[in-house]
């Protein structure tokens, strides 16, 4: 797979250092919670909007480009969607954390649910959820505040015989999963320089 030419990157990326980060494990699971710093004048209802608009495009750096692809504008690779974004739709995610092929993420998810509380989506296999990645937020003085948990693993008795270690050494190997953290402080980060403006001016005023 070849990476897509990097777009210009106008504003500074949030460091890791700007979000509280803590992992836990048990029987067989691995949660990543991240904290982001407060994203200011983003309101929940504009990530609501952003959640279910990935696809398409937008004006920037004097060009119109994927929507995705400005999201994190090193990174980001394609964002494939079966139909309009919301509970049920399957996406096709890929990425490469750092530009770093090694890196690459493809991942094909569902998605469970996408309103003005969170954005959910998940891997199932067998019933079990191998990886699930939740984004909560709720509005604060001036913005909102986010908060995300990567769930790799579940607690059926397929994801205990073996599926937990394919999620755990396919999905996000320890190398992986730093670099992806990064990128996700980064990228949610991101769109409080773009996604006010996207969202007061967009063209097709969908709700």
């Amino acid at each position: 797979m070849d990476l897509p030419a990097p777009r210009p990157v106008l504003w500074p990326l949030r460091p890791v250092g700007s979000a509280a980060v803590w992992t836990s494990s048990d029987a067989g699971q691995t949660v990543v919670t991240i904290r982001h710093a407060h994203l200011p004048q983003v309101t929940p209802e504009m990530l609501a909007w952003w959640y279910g608009h990935v696809p398409g495009t937008m004006k920037y750096a004097g060009q119109t480009l994927p929507r995705y692809l400005v999201w994190h504008p090193l990174d980001h690779i394609s964002y494939e969607a079966d139909g309009a974004v919301q509970p049920g739709v399957e996406l096709r995610i890929t990425e490469a954390p750092g530009r770093d092929l090694d890196k690459l993420i493809d991942i094909h998810v569902r998605v469970e649910q996408i309103d003005s509380t969170a954005a959910i989506i998940s891997k199932r296999v067998l019933g079990a959820a191998l990886v699930r990645l939740e984004n909560e937020f709720e509005p604060v003085h001036g913005g909102t505040s986010y908060v995300t948990r990567l769930t790799i693993g579940d607690t059926t008795p397929a994801a205990r015989l073996f599926l937990n270690r394919v999620a755990h050494n396919r999905a996000f190997p320890p190398h992986k999963l730093a670099a992806w953290i990064r990128h996700h402080v980064e990228e949610i980060g991101n769109l409080e320089n773009f996604l006010p403006d996207l969202f007061r001016y967009r063209s097709d005023h969908e709700p």
